[in-house]
């Protein structure tokens, strides 16, 4: 079990996405290392790579982060009770992107591994990830090619994991309260461990490079189809409508935000996924007939994207 290895590789990563991030928006993204000392409820270190007010993005984050504590929080053992109280260690690199226009989708990004620490057992070491795309105006072309950048990324770890995994994706990123998909999906996973015989921590640790690894190929294109169209009032106001429901899906069910504050993280890295501008209204719906109302009803639903054939409509 090589966890410097898994160290370098997700700082590298990072710094891949920044640069690329970079180029694509013509404004650098601030660098806000920091450091936790030994001796308190969380030691470790990250560095928090944000982007506010650029060209493209009105708000962005690409977050590393290691640290160290001595009692695993309820949101990482709730899927192993055995290993609750153990001390434990994480890392991960961890990205949201706002853009300006409300063509262009927002999108979520996660690496990461944990090893938790029982005492008298063996370490339990296990993986993490996913991505997934929340677009404001549907385009069918956009699904597919995220879709199926993220079904070729696993492709080489079996062909069950893709469809297994989107559908993890829908049903996680799902607004119970709302009864409704935070978004398109793409894939998530998670307590993703292999026993030793079929490939233990190299297996895990190979996944999330490849998820990792194709994030820019599945998102990058999607901003430069749709960076140029035009928009006015009426698509700032519905996109800040929706960036609401981004924010209720972070602040009420989302594990990563849990177990960042249970554990004592640091606030301001957690709570970077959250949109710059954001509006309620009360019971409202769109018009029928609208681009509106069509991403509720052809967008936002589970489909199978990778497998489409384009309509020819809305792509």
């Amino acid at each position: 079990m090589n966890t410097q290895a898994v160290r370098d590789y997700l700082l590298a990563l990072q710094q891949r996405i920044v640069a690329a991030l970079e180029a694509a928006d013509g404004h650098a993204f601030l660098s806000d290392g920091w450091s936790r000392e030994p001796g308190g409820r969380l030691e470790g270190d990250g560095l928090s790579r944000l982007i506010e007010g650029g060209a493209v993005f009105e708000r962005g984050g690409v977050n590393f982060s290691h640290v160290k504590g001595r009692v695993l929080p309820p949101s990482a053992t709730q899927h192993r009770p055995e290993l609750a109280g153990a001390p434990f260690e994480a890392m991960g690199v961890s990205l949201v992107l706002h853009p300006h226009n409300p063509f262009v989708p927002t999108v979520h990004m996660n690496v990461r591994a944990f090893i938790a620490l029982p005492p008298d057992a063996p370490a339990v070491t296990w993986f993490g990830g996913g991505m997934d795309l929340t677009p404001y105006y549907g385009y069918e072309r956009d699904a597919q090619h995220f879709h199926r950048v993220c079904r070729d990324a696993l492709s080489a770890h079996g062909a069950e994991l893709y469809p297994k995994f989107k559908t993890w994706c829908d049903d996680y990123f799902f607004l119970k309260h709302r009864n409704e998909p935070r978004g398109i999906g793409g894939i998530f996973f998670d307590d993703f461990a292999l026993p030793a015989e079929q490939g233990g921590f190299d297996a895990g640790f190979a996944l999330i490079r490849s998820v990792g690894d194709a994030f820019l190929s599945a998102y990058l294109p999607i901003v430069e189809r749709r960076q140029g169209y035009a928009y006015g009032e009426r698509e700032r106001d519905f996109q800040a409508y929706r960036r609401g429901r981004y924010v209720e899906f972070n602040l009420v069910w989302d594990r990563g935000t849990l177990f960042g504050l249970q554990s004592g993280g640091r606030t301001e890295s957690i709570l970077m996924s959250l949109p710059p501008q954001v509006k309620w209204r009360y019971d409202w719906a769109p018009e029928p007939g609208t681009p509106e109302a069509r991403l509720y009803s052809d967008f936002l639903r589970p489909r199978d994207w990778a497998g489409e054939t384009p309509t020819g409509l809305w792509v």
